[in-house]
């Protein structure tokens, strides 16, 4: 049998005393991997986006005042145009497009552009020009277009003193 004192005597050789030269270590220690991390992240984010978006930052700062401008003018003529892509044929596509006035006439004489693009793709955009045949309705077919999701940007020129409009659509060709 032990002895409580020898209990006790081998409990303070195993218990060991926190002083301040441990705390210390223990907070450089914690600290130089917080540096280091940091350190890692700040060269990450440095050598990864040197931090320009464009070299001619004050000319497309101007163009888009301009932009903005011409989407004020072109919400104030309220015309409605609305796109659409369907598949004609096995690799065909067909775009057409529907415009109209602020009194719900069909727009005629318009220089109606097409552009398709896939979304986040190094693909070339398709671009076409789309012929008037009804009153207001504009088509074109485009050969070889894949299925699957297309960004289209319709642009038209034309109507009275030059007007134009300009629009950004998500459509889905099918196969």
């Amino acid at each position: 049998m032990t002895s409580p004192m020898a209990d006790t005597m081998t409990q303070a050789r195993t218990e060991r005393k926190i002083t301040g030269r441990t705390v210390l270590f223990w907070m450089i220690g914690f600290f130089t991997v917080i540096f280091i991390a940091n350190a890692i992240f700040i060269h990450l984010a440095l050598s990864s986006f040197p931090g320009v978006v464009t070299e001619t930052a004050y000319e497309d700062g101007l163009a888009y005042n301009d932009a903005i401008a011409a989407s004020r003018a072109q919400a104030a003529r309220d015309w409605s145009v609305s796109g659409a892509l369907e598949r004609a044929g096995q690799t065909a596509a067909r775009v057409e497009v529907v415009a109209r006035d602020a009194e719900d006439a069909p727009l005629s004489g318009l220089a109606v552009t097409a552009t398709l693009r896939r979304p986040a793709s190094p693909e070339a955009p398709v671009v076409v020009v789309l012929q008037e045949g009804e009153t207001g309705r504009y088509q074109a077919m485009v050969n070889d277009l894949a299925a699957g999701n297309w960004i289209l940007d319709l642009e038209a020129q034309g109507g009275q003193d030059g007007e134009a409009f300009k629009s950004r659509n998500r459509v889905f060709l099918s196969q």
